[in-house]
């Protein structure tokens, strides 16, 4: 399955999450932080919902024969608040490339001369979309992650996620 064919398959899955009592939530993040659990991605299909870490976890695994597939994690920690959003890259004929399903504002596949095109790019889309421009650079941070166990909380995929690979963008 190439990368069109599973940005279609994808367009089935809307933004929105699952809660520990198998409850859909669409436009409701009031309990997300205690309520969410990171769905598998059977469960995804099943349910066609999920955040961006859901739909991660979905695209990894419709990539699954894609060795060049990475992901990452993205999160501005600023006291209680802290905006994240996951992503895929995978590498095809020397170029790199961002899928991007759940953040509706920037769906599609992008195409990138090289990885740090590619994390600078998103990094400053993050910046000016998610944070309105408003941030502390050193607040900011990029790790690169491998899949995490299903079923995990919020805490936990944070945790998860900043166990993984630091990236510093000025060493790529």
């Amino acid at each position: 399955m190439n990368e069109k064919e599973i940005m279609k398959l994808m367009n089935n899955i809307n933004y929105g999450w699952m809660d520990k009592k198998g409850i859909k939530h669409i436009n409701d993040f009031e309990t997300f932080s205690d309520e969410y659990i990171l769905q598998s991605p059977k469960e995804i299909i099943k349910n066609q919902v999920g955040v961006c870490w859901d739909q991660v976890e979905l695209e990894r695994y419709y990539f699954n024969n894609n060795s060049s597939v990475k992901t990452f994690f993205i999160v501005h920690y600023d006291n209680d608040k802290c905006p994240s959003h996951t992503f895929l890259t995978f590498v095809k004929n020397n170029m790199y490339y961002w899928f991007e399903h759940s953040w509706e504002k920037y769906r599609g596949i992008h195409e990138y001369s090289s990885l740090k095109d590619l994390l600078f790019d998103v990094r400053n889309k993050f910046i000016k979309t998610e944070l309105n421009g408003e941030y502390v650079d050193n607040n900011l941070v990029i790790h690169e992650y491998n899949k995490p166990k299903y079923y995990i909380s919020v805490l936990e995929f944070y945790k998860h996620c900043d166990d993984g690979k630091f990236i510093d963008l000025n060493n790529i």
